[in-house]
């Protein structure tokens, strides 16, 4: 069984950044559903909705993206897409 998680990625704009993360995404086989980008003044953010197989642990996840929040000053977050929901309704 699928399930999907909400990715979200903000940052001061640099080169490489899509980059850096969807290749976790890749090294983690979770195929990109939805992807919205822009740049507000200096910044990049950037929110994605991914499939993940339920084998797949969150936790490594989160330690792969700690390496390229290290890497590159940004702030990336994954909320899986029923709990994401669930916080944001009014």
């Amino acid at each position: 069984m699928q399930k999907r998680a909400v990715v979200t990625v903000v940052g001061k704009d640099q080169v490489g950044i899509i980059s850096k993360v969807t290749t976790v995404l890749a090294e983690h086989k979770m195929n990109i559903h939805d992807i919205s980008q822009t740049i507000l003044q200096d910044y990049f953010t950037m929110m994605m909705i991914v499939e993940m197989d339920n084998k797949d642990r969150l936790e490594d996840l989160l330690e792969a993206f700690e390496r390229v929040e290290d890497d590159m000053n940004l702030t990336i977050s994954v909320q899986l897409e029923d709990v994401f929901q669930a916080m944001h309704r009014i």
